[in-house]
């Protein structure tokens, strides 16, 4: 997709950019896959704030995505390709030869009238969802699986995908988006092709109102706030009391490492590049 920008008309924007809307259909979502979403403003299950500047924003509605690609043996047409405002991705509307409709995450190049197949026996082409031991070693992949049958959790983000490098005995040798290494069931199942929609990440914002569209709210920083709020706060002048780095809490925040052991440790070949 590509980037649209409009005349300077004021200062936000003089700046924005938005996506080109080419190529996807003008349609409606199909009623029986949308369902309503409830805005919990970054509180749990409790009622408490567990992710900060979370409220607000325009309302949205959720998409049923198939993520697991399980339609084995029964070839699809892509009918429709749609915005999804919960993800950076599109999704593509599947008909299927049996008439069930499904949205999947649609690939680059995918195109309205597109067949896709999944299982074992499709072939190995743009769309099509089938397990790692079915697709040959060097192709690019997305939507991965990390435990089969779980669904796809592995670069599902536009412009994303993975590489399967190598199959040796029952597991595969996939590269992240990061650039990590890592071990993968031959029986996880993945979308062949990356993720379309790439020129997300060029998106400029423009302005503080169009965050606050996305549900986010203000940040204040902590050394704009008194010292019984923030580590960072009080003092004269503009100084953090030569405190290193912290969140409210006193957590550090820069450069501590946060991960713990973790029993899939042992499935990461190399870590991720700095």
């Amino acid at each position: 997709m590509a980037i649209k920008k409009y005349k300077p008309t004021s200062p936000g924007r003089r700046f924005m950019s938005v996506r080109s809307t080419d190529g996807l259909t003008d349609k409606k979502p199909e009623k029986r896959l949308v369902k309503a979403k409830k805005q919990r403003a970054g509180r749990d299950g409790q009622g408490r704030i567990s992710v900060r500047h979370r409220g607000g924003g325009s309302r949205r509605k959720i998409r049923v995505v198939d993520l697991k690609r399980a339609k084995d043996g029964v070839p699809g047409r892509v009918a429709a390709l749609e915005y999804d405002p919960n993800r950076s991705a599109d999704l593509a509307l599947v008909v299927y030869a049996d008439g069930d409709k499904r949205y999947v995450v649609a690939n680059q190049g995918m195109k309205v009238g597109d067949v896709v197949n999944a299982g074992a026996g499709a072939e190995a082409k743009t769309g099509s969802g089938m397990p790692l031991r079915n697709i040959p070693a060097g192709t690019v992949v997305s939507c991965v699986e990390l435990k089969p049958g779980k669904g796809a959790q592995i670069a599902r983000a536009a412009g994303t995908y993975c590489t399967l490098l190598a199959k040796e005995g029952g597991v595969g040798h996939v590269r992240l988006p990061s650039g990590e290494v890592r071990l993968f069931s031959l029986e996880c199942r993945a979308t062949v092709g990356e993720i379309g929609n790439a020129d997300h990440a060029n998106i400029k914002i423009g302005k503080a109102g169009r965050t606050r569209h996305f549900g986010i709210r203000p940040t204040v920083r902590g050394v704009a706030m008194n010292p019984n709020d923030h580590p960072h706060g009080g003092g004269e002048g503009k100084s953090k009391g030569g405190n290193h780095p912290q969140s409210p809490w006193g957590w550090l925040t820069k450069g501590a490492r946060t991960r713990k052991k973790k029993h899939s440790d042992k499935y990461i070949v190399s870590r991720r590049k700095k």
